[in-house]
């Protein structure tokens, strides 16, 4: 599993005109779902986002998590996260889940995520989502997780 996450002021999803998810400040993760992941890199790839301290302390250091300040988490399913950008000029998805385990996969994370945060919303699988967000920073990192990850 892949999420790219983001430290934002705000975020939001919009589809056919109409807001699916919006937050305050907090994470934007973009989620992907690989080949051969299970629900088991989904829940490892949650702890760690869950606990990955990218806001700041009273001494400005990153040194508190998304739980730590109580912030939003606005989860977007992003298949393209899995692209292999390695030759060429066009990009090869095939790394990436196949659709119905991706959205079973996605599903889970967010019924996990649901279950152990306060504030969680959702982009909407497999539609086409305008997503509008205010990088904080910019903080932006990269968390993968996998059985050779």
């Amino acid at each position: 599993m892949i999420g790219l996450l983001q430290r934002v002021t705000s975020a939001q999803v919009v589809v056919d005109g109409a807001v699916v998810g919006a937050i305050d400040g907090g994470l934007m993760v973009l989620v992907c779902a690989e080949k051969g992941d299970t629900e088991k890199e989904a829940d490892a790839l949650l702890a760690k986002l869950l606990s990955y301290r990218v806001f700041s302390d009273e001494a400005g250091k990153m040194n508190r998590s998304v739980t730590d300040v109580a912030g939003g988490l606005l989860l977007v399913p992003q298949f393209t996260l899995a692209a292999d950008t390695r030759s060429g000029t066009r990009p090869s998805f095939s790394p990436a889940a196949a659709p119905e385990d991706g959205k079973r996969l996605f599903d889970h994370f967010v019924r996990q995520a649901r279950a152990r945060h306060a504030i969680v919303a959702t982009g909407q699988f497999g539609a086409d989502m305008k997503v509008t967000l205010t990088n904080d920073g910019p903080v932006t990192f990269w968390l993968q997780t996998g059985p050779s990850k």
